[in-house]
């Protein structure tokens, strides 16, 4: 990625709060119209980086240029450049649809005529024409992420930042908020997107996994798949899931394991050993095997790798 393609350059940045570092020495890039998601659990470091790249938060250390500004040096800059979009509801819910757009217009210094072609655009873009006198209270909770998106973007950013913004969205909604993501991105927009719901890691061009505050695995969802490269994951579906679980945390060619709903993920060491040895395995124990097969590696199985890796310290992630 040269220089001039390069929207947000993150190097080496860290936050420290007293004896506590929630963002460790944080390194990745992220190109013009790139949907970037940033993966992690509660307390990973998500948001605290984002409020960094924002210019909310100033680094303790390390540098990020967010189109081509410092945001240590000139904040303000930055904000000046991006949108950004909390977790929480920002706007105001005692004002209409239409009022908190004139009011954030008004915010990011548009003149009349533009905000007029603005608030078109948002009304649009967000599916709010009808609801332009409806309370920012009275909206559900997808009507009013939707409005908090559309304020986000009324000054044309090229740089949108989403921290966990369908939090509490219902799975329509959601889908529904990522068909405006994907539409903004296919303008040229850059997003970066925290989350830590695994479907919608799946939509970004690029993800990192967070653990810790320091990155675990960052590329393509393909890429960071690729962890499990030799290491077969096979799918066990068990009368007593309990039983083969620990059946299965017994054999030396196992890994590990993790309960999927009722099923059992077991890794493998290897790609040695078949199903139907394992299957004979388990039977011999007396567990009766409904179903076992090969199955390709989800989100989900990355990030427990790559955390389980981060905590023991052994290396491994994939990176772009």
């Amino acid at each position: 990625m040269t220089e001039s393609a390069v929207a947000i350059d993150v190097q080496r940045l860290s936050r420290r709060f007293g004896d506590f570092t929630a963002v460790d020495e944080v390194s990745f890039t992220v190109a013009p119209g790139e949907i970037f998601g940033f993966l992690g659990s509660n307390g990973a470091g998500k948001s605290t980086t984002i409020r960094m790249l924002c210019g909310l938060l100033r680094p303790t250390s390390g540098t990020a240029l967010v189109g081509g500004v410092d945001v240590a040096s000139d904040p303000e800059g930055v904000k000046r450049r991006i949108g950004y979009m909390s977790q929480r509801f920002s706007l105001y819910e005692l004002l209409t649809v239409d009022q908190n757009i004139t009011f954030w217009g008004g915010l990011y210094g548009l003149d009349r005529a533009r905000l007029a072609r603005r608030r078109e655009f948002v009304l649009e873009m967000a599916g709010l024409r009808g609801r332009e006198r409806t309370l920012a209270r009275d909206l559900s909770g997808g009507w009013r992420q939707r409005l908090a998106l559309g304020c986000a973007v009324l000054h044309q950013p090229p740089i949108l930042f989403l921290d966990e913004p369908t939090g509490g969205v219902d799975p329509l909604s959601r889908r529904q908020f990522w068909h405006l993501i994907d539409s903004l991105a296919g303008s040229g927009v850059t997003v970066l997107v925290t989350t830590h719901y695994l479907d919608e890691a799946e939509r970004c061009h690029r993800v990192a996994l967070i653990h810790a505050g320091r990155l675990a695995a960052m590329g393509t969802v393909e890429e960071v798949k690729s962890v499990f490269a030799g290491r077969p994951i096979l799918e066990v579906r068990a009368a007593n899931p309990v039983a083969a679980m620990a059946a299965l945390d017994a054999m030396t060619e196992v890994e590990k394991t993790s309960l999927f709903g009722t099923a059992v993920h077991a890794v493998l060491r290897t790609d040695e050993l078949t199903a139907d040895a394992i299957r004979a395995r388990l039977g011999a124990r007396g567990i009766s095997v409904q179903t076992i097969a090969t199955v390709a590696p989800s989100l989900e199985d990355v990030f427990l790798d790559v955390v389980d890796r981060a905590r023991i310290g052994a290396p491994g992630g994939a990176a772009a």
